[in-house]
């Protein structure tokens, strides 16, 4: 089923108090003001571990001193993200192909300048069934059959992308159409990336962060009352999976912020 394509970021309320704002972005790009949430908002999660951040910093050490090159070892790196790097980069009205992932990034340091909290969704390394989980993964993206498969992934890409492109929605007046663009192609590589794996072990985890999520959210209303607002940044056609995995209301799972330091605190 194709993902939608909707600009605007749904909200999910639960049951015990609070809301989840579901930020979909695009991989790379960096979003104009009006495509950014607009609330206020008391934590920010990412589908990220900690050391993520790290990742960033080293990323934009590598961009200080050689302007593009994350863009180029994208693009060089095959399967079907090397093809939506390639494709954004020819996209000349958006600010694309910009690395760390731009809008994240952003709402991270936003979170590090306010002291808001920072809920990484993806279990740390010693947490045993999510040990588990990943072996079962690995095990199923490495049969022949679905490596053999990125053989063939021009044919793939084509066809994801002509399966999105009836479910575009134009991006909000006065954006370039290119937004439109870039959203076909990051639902085409998304797409492609779920097909790796199998439908029951993506559930299982959609919903391991749904319950992660409305643990999140129980940590708010300790310090925020009844009704705190966490924003989500995740990349936008993985946000109907999301939201259905919380619609099913998973038992929440104790989960702390994270603090994080960043360099470079500046408002972008």
């Amino acid at each position: 089923m194709a993902a939608s394509l909707d600009w605007s970021d749904p909200v999910w309320s639960d049951p015990d108090g609070g809301t989840v704002v579901l930020h979909g972005t695009l991989p790379t790009v960096v979003y104009p003001n009006v495509l950014r949430p607009r609330q206020s908002w008391d934590g920010l999660a990412l589908l990220e571990t900690p050391d993520v951040v790290e990742l960033w910093e080293q990323e934009e050490a590598d961009e200080a001193e050689s302007q593009g090159i994350n863009l180029t070892y994208a693009m060089l790196s095959g399967g079907a993200f090397g093809r939506y790097a390639e494709g954004i980069s020819m996209l000349t009205e958006l600010q694309g192909g910009r690395f760390p992932d731009p809008e994240p990034r952003r709402l991270q340091r936003n979170a590090a300048r306010h002291h808001r909290p920072v809920f990484f969704l993806e279990p740390n390394a010693d947490d045993p069934e999510w040990n588990d989980f990943l072996t079962r993964e690995a095990r199923a993206m490495s049969h022949w059959k679905k490596l053999l498969s990125m053989v063939r992934i021009g044919k793939r890409w084509k066809k994801a992308v002509k399966r999105h492109v009836f479910g575009i929605t134009p991006p909000p007046k006065g954006q370039s159409a290119d937004y439109a663009s870039a959203s076909v192609m990051a639902s085409a590589w998304w797409d492609i990336n779920r097909e790796m794996s199998s439908e029951t072990l993506n559930k299982e985890r959609d919903d391991r962060y749904a319950a992660r999520l409305r643990g999140a959210l129980a940590s708010l209303r300790t310090t925020h009352g009844d009704d705190p607002v966490l924003v989500l940044a995740l990349h936008q056609p993985q946000r109907d999976a999301i939201l259905s995995s919380l619609n099913a209301l998973p038992e929440p799972e104790e989960i702390s912020s994270t603090p994080t330091t960043t360099r470079g605190l500046e408002e972008e």
